[in-house]
């Protein structure tokens, strides 16, 4: 009970001010700090996706697979419509 708490229900529009400018202030640094932490977590999870990336392609490459479609899919659909103009 000391003479502060008989001034809270006749706080000034000055004190009220400062209370809210805090508030804000701490809001603003709370959200920045959310925002840095997504950041840095989205910044690993990219580079998370490029080593997969390239473990895949480096396990492709150890396989004998292009990066490309394999070039006997291609060939195939170009075997049949030959055959077909030839039938022709």
């Amino acid at each position: 009970m000391d003479g502060h708490d008989s001034e809270d229900p006749k706080q000034s529009p000055a004190d009220m001010t400062v209370f809210v400018q805090n508030l804000l202030q701490q809001m603003q640094t709370r959200f920045q700090t959310m925002s840095d932490s997504i950041i840095s977590k989205i910044d690993d999870m990219g580079g998370r996706i490029n080593e997969l990336e390239q473990s895949i392609n480096d396990l492709r490459a150890e396989m004998g697979v292009e990066s490309s479609p394999s070039p006997v899919a291609p060939a195939k659909p170009e075997e049949e419509e030959s055959n077909k103009e030839g039938s022709a």
